[in-house]
């Protein structure tokens, strides 16, 4: 698959993505890079790594004008999937609908709990300590029009320690994102799957 990864921040999702594509534990490609944020890190792994980058301003644009924007740069470099990595900005029903089933997002909490308007970074994590939660841990799922929402392809569980705080918690969990997020595009790019509903049924599991 050729893959378009939207990006607001550092891009370590984007690296780990990177890596795998280049060591062969996938076989997809990040073709194109987009953010929201003009001095998104996450830019500067793709220009390392010679993956053309863009930085999309939504100064006076419209939300559809936005995506309308970013629909026409991920056809230009004919990408099949698209992945989220970190990206902030929230999409329009137009952009859902025309990659529908082919857009995953990582969460860094273990969804339908603390995912929604305003959980995101450190907000999830500081949540989640407030609710004396003992285990924690990130979720990739398929995006729906409902902030993250949508049928679940990987969860993975951490310890919440009685010594944690939102930082120590958000770097335990990191390594864990990373490894999701590439179980999960093998998944999809071995058709190893079934959406019922909003569940995602694993057809088969590979060591």
């Amino acid at each position: 698959m050729n893959i378009g990864v939207l990006v607001s921040g550092r891009g370590t999702n984007l690296q780990s993505i990177i890596d795998a594509s280049e060591n062969g534990r996938i076989k997809s490609k990040v073709v194109v890079v987009i953010s929201n944020k003009k001095d998104a890190y996450a830019l500067e792994r793709a220009r390392m790594h010679n993956i053309p980058g863009y930085f999309i301003s939504s100064k006076n644009k419209s939300p559809e004008e936005y995506d309308a924007e970013l629909i026409k740069i991920l056809e230009n470099y004919n990408v099949d999937f698209v992945v989220l990595a970190g990206y902030l900005k929230i999409l329009t029903n137009m952009f859902i609908e025309k990659y529908y089933d082919k857009i995953i997002n990582i969460h860094p909490a273990l969804l339908p709990s603390f995912g929604g308007k305003g959980y995101y970074g450190e907000h999830v994590h500081e949540a989640v300590l407030k609710a004396g939660c003992k285990v924690s841990g990130c979720t990739v799922h398929f995006v729906r029009p409902e902030i993250d929402h949508g049928p679940i392809i990987i969860q993975k569980c951490v310890e919440v320690l009685d010594n944690d705080n939102a930082e120590t918690l958000a770097e335990r969990i990191l390594p864990y994102e990373h490894e999701s997020l590439i179980e999960a595009i093998k998944i999809i790019e071995e058709k190893n799957y079934m959406i019922d509903g909003m569940r995602v049924k694993i057809l088969r599991w590979n060591n």
